[in-house]
Parts: structure tokens; sequence; C-alpha cells
């Protein structure tokens, strides 16, 4: 006697193991997770180098080749990308997918620290991040208002949005894009500066000293304790104006002699529209061990029952794009092709038998091995995504096929 008798001479032993296997496969069905592809952990580490004044040329020179030859030597890395611009030098380091990320990371900000000293000087420290999992967000949102300016707009997103956002299991950043954070500009004027003999570097030096924190500390006596504030810093417009850059026997130089002042945006350099009107976006990064469907859906009741009816008056918010819409018509379009398939193999069977009772075996064989192959996956560690669903349409015709076998064995010996 074969293991395959056994289920034959014993009906109920086969009905107990099938009724187990179907537990088994809703119960996985529940807790695999639903995605497009299968999950990869690729990870990006960004150099990014601030050098404020400095061409896109000088920034190719003398901070990206520098820096990119001396990451190059790091173990783990795939390809790198840089780009240089106006004050600005990123390096993308792509890390091999079998390759610790953070081993990777360690080793890239070795090197960045071994090179910092041959950096020019007025150069800001390099930033080192990592970043793991897809690059491009998988929603984003935008933010416009007839009332507020951009500025003030970001200001809400960073003080309000930004925090319930990332706050969302699954979330791994909430990045506000096309963003304008408050900062003082000073627009300085080069034929006052040349008329009074003052400098850019003259200016730099009485920001540099004025604008300040100072931490004075406490006192205390016998009985009480008071903290100590320093107002040092400067906090208007009006205050940055009347700063004295030089000061003579003859006259004061002040900012506002040589400068325009105002209260704008620490950036112009990039913009963003949506539906021609001015607006900021803001992009939902997924972790990589997150279901995106569940992660986005999750989202999206935060966004509808929390943060947009609370939006200022004259403020709205969108959803211009979300990939998972992509992923769910994706997946609902292969689980209708697998009923389909169901369909047209039972069909078939009863078109050449000829008979209801063999029907009965491959309807209940394939819907069966089906979810019994839901275990397996989540043992093995699999989830559910576009190639994995349709594995299953072409086991179908897999199990099928020996269905047919059996029937017609059965039949003839039937006969």
């Amino acid at each position: 006697m074969n293991f395959t008798e056994i289920f034959i001479r014993k009906p109920v032993l086969a009905t107990v193991v099938s009724l187990v296997i179907l537990l088994l496969g809703l119960r996985a069905a529940t807790e695999l997770n639903v995605r497009q592809y299968p999950q990869l952990q690729n990870a990006v580490v960004s150099v990014t180098t601030v050098y404020v004044g400095a061409d896109a040329n000088l920034m190719q020179g003398f901070i990206t080749t520098p820096l990119e030859q001396e990451i190059a030597s790091a173990d783990g890395i795939d390809y790198l990308v840089s780009t240089s611009v106006q004050g600005v030098s990123v390096i993308q380091a792509y890390i091999r997918l079998d390759y610790d990320p953070n081993q990777a990371l360690t080793q890239i900000v070795a090197k960045v620290n071994k090179m910092r000293s041959q950096l020019p000087q007025e150069s800001e420290a390099p930033t080192v991040e990592l970043a793991v999992g897809d690059t491009i967000a998988a929603m984003y949102l935008s933010f416009s208002s007839e009332v507020l300016d951009n500025n003030q707009i970001t200001d809400y997103l960073v003080r309000v949005v930004q925090p319930k956002l990332t706050t969302v299991p699954g979330v791994q950043r909430a990045q506000i894009l096309g963003d304008r954070t408050f900062a003082m500009r000073v627009w300085l004027q080069p034929d006052r500066m040349a008329s009074l003999g003052i400098t850019a570097t003259d200016v730099y030096a009485a920001l540099q000293a004025n604008n300040v924190l100072s931490a004075v500390g406490s006192t205390k006596g016998s009985m009480i304790g008071i903290d100590l504030s320093a107002a040092t810093d400067l906090n208007s417009a009006e205050q940055f104006k009347a700063l004295v850059i030089r000061a003579d026997d003859d006259a004061i130089v002040r900012l506002a002699d040589v400068a325009e002042v105002e209260l704008g945006s620490e950036s112009y350099a990039t913009s963003v529209t949506f539906n021609g009107r001015q607006a900021t976006f803001m992009g939902i990064e997924v972790a990589p061990d997150a279901n995106a469907l569940d992660v986005i859906g999750a989202v999206r009741d935060v966004l509808h029952g929390e943060i947009f009816p609370q939006l200022p008056e004259g403020m709205s918010g969108d959803i211009p794009y979300d990939s998972t819409g992509y992923i769910q018509d994706s997946i609902n379009e292969v689980i209708k092709t697998i009923i389909e398939a169901i369909i047209i193999v039972i069909v078939v069977i009863y078109a050449f038998l000829g008979s209801m009772r063999s029907v009965l075996i491959p309807t209940i064989a394939v819907p069966l091995s089906l979810i019994g192959a839901l275990f397996l996956m989540m043992l093995m560690g699999f989830s559910i995504n576009l190639l994995t669903l349709l594995a299953m349409v072409l086991a179908i015709g897999i199990v099928v096929d020996d269905a047919i076998i059996v029937l017609e064995n059965i039949h003839r010996h039937i006969e």
C-alpha cells in the first residue's frame, strides 16, 4: 500500500486532512503580506555637502570628485550617482542587494570623515543618510491655499501634518517637497557696499557676532532659584536692519544701508504647482518590511479623518498620486484570472466526461490546493504578489492535469 492509497481506502482521514489544509491556508491568508512585487532590501546611502556660493564646476572639482573617489573604495557598493549644482553636492551610493546596509553606511561614514580635512574650509560638513526600501514615495499629497503663502503652508505642514503622518505604523518618512521654510533674507546691494567700502565678509562677520544664542544659566538664593535668559538673537527684520556693520568716528553703517532685509524663504530654487496652482507636496515613503496597501490605507484614514477636515480656512489638500491603486487593481485582475481559470476547467471537464460526479473532484481539488499553498508560502517567507499569483494560475493547470488523469483512470476501471 503506497501513500496515496491510504486516503483512497480511508475517506474520513482524507476529509480530515483536507479540512486541516483548508484551515491552515485560511489562517495564512490573513497573515501574508500583500504587495506588488517580492520584498527587496535595496538601500541607498546619500552624502550631501553644502558650500554656499560655489558654482557647479567648483562643487564638482573640489567636493564631489574627491568624495566620490574615496567612497568608491568602500565595500558593498553596486554603483554611484553624483550631482553637482550651485552650492550643493549629492552623491548616492547604491548598495548591493545581498550586502548589509548598516555595514556599508559605517564604511562610507569613515571614508567621508577621512576626506573632511581635504575639502574647502568654508564648506559645511557632509551629511550621510541611509534610505532602505523604495526610493520613490508610495503616495504624494498636495496642499495649496488662496489665503496662505507657501511659507505659512510649509510651517503648518511641519508643525501639524508631518508629525501625524510619521506616527502611522509602517510609514518610513513623510518628506515635504517644494517647501518654503521661513528665513531672514539679506539681499546685498553691491553699489551701496562699494560706495561705503563694505564687503560681504564684513556683513557675514557682523551677523555671526551679533545674532547668537547665549545660555547664561541660573541664579539661586537661599529660598529661591531663577532661570536666566539673554535675548541675544535677532527676531525681526527691523532688528536685522539696525545691525551695526561698521562704526567709525564719522558715521555708523547699518545693515539697512547696504542691503534689503525681509522675512522670506530659505530657498527659492524649487517650485511646485498642481492643477495650475502653487502648491506644497508631501511624499509618503513606506518602510521596506511593511505592507504598502495597509500602510497607505491607514494614511488615507488619517488624512480624511483628522488632517483634511482640520486644515486652516482657505487651505485645501488633495492626493494626486497613489501607487497602491495600481497594485490593488493588478492583484484583483490576477485573482479574477484565477477564478476564470477554475470555472473554465470545470466546464471543460464536464463537457468531455459528461458527469457531475467527475466535476466534483477538480472543483474541490483546485481551490484546496491553492489555499494550502498559502500556508507553505507563509512558512517560506513569501508574500502574496503578482509573481506568486501568476504562479498559482500556472499551478491550476498542473492540478487539473493530475485530476483529469485520475478521473480517466477511475472511469476506465468502473467501465
